[in-house]
């Protein structure tokens, strides 16, 4: 077994070693690594300057992306040498120089790879731990492998191996090749699908709803399309597929008819645009913001800050009030009485400047006032205004307009009346309720004078 391993590369580096080949190899390696490095440095701060001028989820996994320049560029460049030199000399250094470059590159292009798609914004997910872990293993055991060169043997192994599944008889290697090919094109498909939202989500020209609806759509086809290529890969025929597509048209159509009516409830709404990021609706009696729309639940959170998942399909078939306007303004009242004796323009012109300065509260269109009615104790008057963002509240902006309008009455002597009312008894009073005597008539009749008297005083004072 030694011998056979001395065979192979670690064979041609102990006949090299002592001698002037070594050297020259060595020299040329220790060049080579160096150029690498500084190129690598540049093209770090080229990356890193491109990514400040892009999108922040850019950034997250580029430390690895970093560090595997300067191995990936010395593999290229000893490569190259090792390429020019095989026919002027000895270039067993460079070629075992080569497997760890390598190996080294692959494993942190393969974690940067990882980071993009298993990563929301610079939130991992719990599974990047695990597939770093396994990639790092199985890198390092090729290289062990290759460097020893009993890979040949190792793969002839694992073909030995056979075994049945159902009515197919499969092999070890087959089985290990069929899921690592599973593994890459399913990994390649959601980096893809990752770049694709991410390339949406950037976009000004395309609406919110439809960046989601684009990249959901897109996410699903990538991956559908590498299912179809890794089983083909693997030798898996695809045409069996049809029949668990009919059985899964049947589940749907039976035990998950509720959930596949979501799903299409939120592509509905996030296609048609009738709810947005941000809305304030109310729904079942719950009020609060749309704060995400997900492809089976809508998220809303309560006024109280309470997130609830509200199902789309509810969102479809229920009444929906949507307090958001696309103009994000609203239209706000706030009604006065005058007396009758009051100069009614010098009040309306009060009310206009009672709007002013007020916060929210739009220059244009300009506060106007009306003069609604002619009520039983006073004139009606109205102030019409708008309030911007009005699905944040209008109770704060219009109680400070009453409160300007209470002060610059006061001010200007303009009386809000107070209800006046005569109560008249027709007739004689009931037996019950008739004075004893005269005298208690008599005074029963100078109450009613004094109490009288006092009512027109307090309606003069006012």
């Amino acid at each position: 077994m030694q011998n056979h391993i001395l065979s192979h590369m670690l064979a041609d580096i102990v006949r090299d070693f002592g001698e002037p080949v070594m050297v020259w190899q060595g020299g040329t390696l220790l060049g080579l690594l160096l150029a690498a490095w500084l190129l690598a440095r540049f093209l770090r701060r080229k990356l890193e300057v491109h990514r400040r001028a892009r999108h922040e989820a850019l950034r997250f996994g580029a430390e690895s992306l970093d560090k595997a320049l300067f191995p990936l560029l010395g593999s290229v460049l000893v490569w190259f040498a090792q390429a020019i030199l095989a026919d002027y000399m000895s270039t067993s250094l460079l070629e075992l120089a080569l497997v760890p470059l390598f190996g080294i590159a692959l494993i942190y292009i393969a974690f940067y790879v990882a980071r993009r798609v298993f990563s929301r914004g610079e939130q991992a997910h719990a599974w990047l731990f695990i597939v770093e872990k396994l990639v790092t293993v199985l890198v390092w055991v090729g290289m062990v492998l290759t460097v020893l060169g009993i890979q040949d043997q190792v793969l002839r192994w694992m073909a030995s191996v056979r075994f049945r599944v159902g009515n197919e008889r499969m092999t070890l290697l087959s089985l290990t090749s069929g899921v690592l090919w599973v593994c890459v094109t399913m990994v390649v498909a959601l980096w893809l699908g990752s770049m694709l939202e991410e390339r949406l989500m950037r976009s000004r020209s395309i609406d919110a709803n439809l960046r989601v609806v684009l990249a959901r759509v897109g996410r699903a086809l990538l991956m559908l399309a590498a299912v179809l290529v890794s089983f083909s890969l693997v030798g898996i025929d695809v045409t069996v597929l049809g029949v668990f597509g009919g059985a899964l048209g049947v589940g749907l159509g039976f035990g998950l008819q509720k959930i596949a009516s979501n799903y299409v409830s939120g592509f509905i709404i996030l296609i048609d645009r009738s709810l947005r990021i941000g809305d304030s609706i109310n729904v079942g009696g719950l009020q609060g913001i749309v704060t995400e729309i997900r492809t089976r639940y809508t998220t809303v959170r309560g006024l109280d800050g309470i997130e609830t998942l509200i199902p789309n399909e509810k969102l479809i078939t229920d009444v929906v009030q949507n307090h958001s306007s696309y103009l994000t303004r609203g239209y706000a009242k706030a009604p006065v009485q005058v007396a009758y004796d009051t100069d009614v323009e010098r009040a309306m012109a009060l009310l206009v400047e009672a709007a002013h300065g007020v916060d929210r509260i739009l220059e244009d269109p300009a506060p106007t006032p009306y003069l609604v009615s002619f009520g039983a104790d006073g004139i009606n008057l109205e102030l019409g205004f708008w309030i911007e963002e009005a699905a944040k509240g209008t109770a704060g902006a219009r109680s400070a307009v009453n409160r300007n309008i209470w002060r610059l009455f006061n001010e200007h002597g303009i009386a809000i009346p107070y209800p006046t009312r005569e109560v008249r008894i027709v007739g004689e009073l009931p037996a019950a309720l008739a004075p004893a005597n005269d005298n208690a008539a008599g005074a029963a009749g100078t109450v009613a004078d004094v109490t009288r008297l006092g009512t027109n005083r307090a309606r003069d004072a006012n």
